[in-house]
């Protein structure tokens, strides 16, 4: 490399390399490709999810990097399972993930035939047969990880039959499940992957693109190597359980005689307390535990963005994990830091109050609003300042006081002076109950000389407290979401079979008496902010005048930050 300092950022770039950069690198060294091209091939049968998050920056920012191009290529050989809806969702989580295809989207369907023909080639090159076996029958024939599988008794079946029948199957002469195209290896493989696997299988089902102009569609391990090769592309990063496909991935594209891709295997991304297996999360909606594939609580990138995640957060996070070899689980506390670094830099700060406890200030005047200066966002000195209404009632969180206040309780007690943000020092002079005994409200005076909530003798005041003013505030109703499943490892549970008997049963509080600043009045579904002392919240899409809905993304507090220091130890 003629150039100094890209040979330094090719160098430093080397030194950071994981083992699939360091693959690339030496591919590319070595000669056996010229440029970085990647796909990301998604089945177009249920939404993304933050897995799938993962495996969309791997493909993306890699190809990104090296200079070259990622494909979208949707693997659509199941119309049994396929919907439109599922395309156009999957393009629009990819596009707000922040990454872009351009010109560059496929589909297997595009090759459904060219994938034909390579059949007969097989067919005729004596290396794929139609078998007559039944799905049963085919896998007690297969063998187990300790027996060698036993030859169909199909399996040598003349080449001329085979054409036919396959030609019949195509014109869709057969039923489901009468026959199905394997390819002819090694029964007694060690890799059950490679004793003789189906290729082709009999749907009588319509299919998104095709129509019904097909009865047989190719299984993904005969759609999914061929595709590569015919668009080109170089590396074909693929998750772990796809390790043990590698060689049947290459047996056939050998077969074949045609270009070859290289093939490599990265670690899942597992949450705890998260699934992110479709078939179970569909389960879960159709069953009523969540209110659909964007519920909130779902891992799903749609839901995700309606509790308000950030883009921005799911990339830095994905980057954070690193790419392994062996899958673990990560703390979903890891992801909830990303979200708040990435919230707590962009997000402006507003004040709510989600449980009410009304105050009245008995020495300011009844009818008189002063508006204050807040500031928007003291991590970001561009985001301005606001005006927040003050009155002679406001609210205050009914948790920030307390009647006999244990050690080290610095909030509001009978005869206690705090900081009302961006306004007065406040006293609580007395206490009103109602008719239960319940505290209705609070009675207090302020410091006339403290407006902006500084002392003017310098005296020391422990507590600052987030308010609304009474009179301008707005309602809203907030819902507050934990972690969907109880147990750490939804997968490794004793009834893993059935998601819903894990499900947290505080996963989601619903709030109906919050109430707002008024600043909010014109916010709109999706925007992003910070609740003065209680946590980061996003306006969910179910809003409107004058019935606002905020969903809590994370709390302030960060639970991983704390667990590292303390690891570190």
């Amino acid at each position: 490399m003629s150039d100094p300092g890209k040979a330094a950022v090719a160098s430093a770039a080397r030194e950071r390399a994981d083992f699939i950069r360091e693959a690339i690198f030496e591919d590319l060294e070595a000669g056996r490709y010229s440029t970085v091209h990647t796909r990301f091939p998604p089945e177009p049968n249920g939404y993304p999810h933050i897995g799938h998050a993962k495996a969309i920056w791997i493909n993306f920012s890699i190809a990104a990097e090296f200079g070259g191009v990622c494909n979208l290529r949707f693997d659509d050989t199941n119309p049994v399972r396929e919907e439109q809806e599922y395309i156009d969702a999957i393009m629009e989580d990819i596009r707000w993930l922040g990454y872009d295809w351009g010109e560059r989207l496929f589909f297997a369907s595009d090759y459904f035939d060219q994938l034909y023909e390579w059949a007969l080639q097989l067919i005729r090159d004596g290396l794929a047969y139609v078998d007559e076996l039944g799905q049963d029958q085919i896998r007690e024939y297969r063998g187990t990880l300790t027996e060698a599988g036993r030859n169909s008794p199909w399996r040598d079946r003349p080449v001329a039959e085979n054409l036919t029948m396959f030609e019949r199957m195509k014109r869709g002469d057969y039923p489901e499940g009468a026959c199905v195209l394997r390819a002819k290896i090694d029964m007694a493989s060690p890799n059950i992957n490679l004793r003789d696997p189906v290729l082709y299988r009999i749907l009588h089902a319509e299919h998104p693109r095709t129509g019904d102009r097909w009865c047989i569609y190719p299984m993904y391990d005969f759609a999914h190597g061929q595709s590569d090769s015919i668009e080109g592309i170089t590396h074909s990063l693929c998750s772990l359980e796809y390790e043990d496909h590698r060689p049947l991935y290459d047996w056939l594209l050998e077969a074949l005689g045609i270009y070859r891709p290289r093939q490599i295997e990265f670690a899942r991304l597992n949450l705890d307390h998260t699934l992110v297996q479709k078939r179970k999360l569909r389960r879960l909606v159709e069953q009523g535990h969540l209110k659909g594939w964007d519920d909130p609580r779902m891992p799903t990138l749609r839901g995700m963005r309606r509790r308000g995640y950030a883009p921005e957060a799911i990339r830095e996070f994905c980057a954070a994990t690193g790419i392994g070899k062996r899958n673990n689980l990560i703390e979903i506390e890891m992801l909830e830091h990303y979200q708040r670094q990435y919230l707590n830099r962009h997000s402006p700060r507003v004040m709510a109050v989600l449980d009410p406890l009304r105050v009245v200030i008995e020495n300011y005047p009844e009818g008189q609003v002063e508006w204050m200066t807040a500031v928007n966002n003291p991590e970001d000195e561009t985001a301005g300042t606001r005006e927040v209404p003050f009155s002679r009632e406001i609210y205050i969180e009914r948790e920030d006081f307390m009647l006999d206040p244990p050690r080290k309780f610095y909030r509001l007690a009978p005869g206690r002076e705090v900081r009302l943000r961006s306004a007065w020092l406040l006293t609580c002079r007395d206490v009103v109950y109602d008719a239960q005994g319940e505290i209705r409200e609070l009675r207090c005076t302020i410091d006339p000389d403290s407006r902006g909530g500084n002392a003017p003798d310098g005296r020391r005041v422990r507590s600052t407290l987030h308010w609304v003013s009474a009179a301008q505030a707005l309602p809203a109703e907030v819902r507050l979401y934990d972690k969907l499943f109880s147990v750490r490892n939804p997968n490794e549970a004793s009834d893993g079979l059935d998601p819903a008997a894990q499900l947290n049963p505080d996963s989601l509080q619903v709030l109906t008496q919050a109430l707002v600043e008024p600043s909010l009045g014109q916010a709109e579904a999706g925007m992003r902010y910070q609740f003065e002392r209680i946590g980061y919240f996003a306006v969910d899409p179910d809003s409107r005048p004058g019935q606002l809905v905020f969903n809590r993304s994370v709390t302030l507090r960060d639970q991983w930050a704390r667990l590292q220091r303390r690891r570190q130890r």
